[in-house]
């Protein structure tokens, strides 16, 4: 969701203004997302190196996240939407944490969409933490060192109960993944597309679902 800051500067409005409108997109993309029979969509809402952002803005940024959690969250709820966030969530408010934990509780049974929200998140950090948790298991006997593979190395993600993403689309003219599931998105097709975030709609989200589905996924094989 790349193209808050530059969206506001090109129109002369204070970053925050970015932010408010890419909330909008993000319930423009979720819409399309369930519309679209999309079982699982996940956005990167805030990474573990956008702490180094000016104070302020990150005061802004959380004001906003409470304000989704508290207002929309019953929206979600009745068009079946479940809620999942992954991150580190000890550098988060006590208030948020608790906001995501009632949010995630009180849309658990929904079937619909799985809408994860990434917030406060690195994958590599995610990589070294399932990498520590595969060794204390290796330690307490649960795992044998010759029972460590990929499908096993999964498991101790924070994606344990996601499929892979099929598509990554990135926003703003970006073409980097910048540190978001980088074990998960090894097969991903990407779609990488000028329009900054605030302005992703409908027709975006659609054209990029069009786009993959005129792809040749092969995984290393012949076709």
């Amino acid at each position: 969701m790349d193209g808050n800051g530059r969206w506001a500067r090109a129109r002369g409005l204070p970053r925050t203004a970015g932010h408010s409108r890419g909330a909008e997109a993000v319930r423009r993309t979720v819409k399309a997302a369930a519309e679209a029979g999309v079982r699982y969509l996940t956005l990167f809402g805030f990474s573990s190196e956008n702490w180094k952002r000016p104070a302020s803005e990150i005061d802004d940024l959380m004001g906003l996240l409470r304000h989704y959690l508290k207002r929309e969250i019953e929206e979600l709820h009745k068009n079946g939407i479940r809620l999942n966030v992954i991150g580190d969530r000890e550098r988060l408010g006590a208030d948020i944490v608790k906001l995501i934990s009632d949010a995630e509780r009180r849309t658990a049974g929904n079937q619909r969409l799985n809408l994860t929200i990434a917030l406060s998140y690195g994958s590599r950090d995610e990589i070294v933490a399932a990498t520590r948790k595969a060794m204390q298991a290796a330690l307490d006997g649960t795992l044998k060192p010759e029972q460590l593979n990929e499908q096993a190395f999964s498991g101790f993600l924070l994606t344990a109960d996601m499929p892979d993403p099929d598509l990554l689309i990135r926003t703003s003219g970006e073409k980097r993944i910048s540190n978001f599931l980088l074990w998960q998105c090894a097969y991903a097709e990407f779609v990488f597309l000028e329009r900054q975030w605030p302005d992703f709609d409908a027709d975006d989200f659609n054209g990029a679902i069009q786009e993959y589905l005129g792809r040749t996924r092969r995984y290393g094989g012949a076709g």
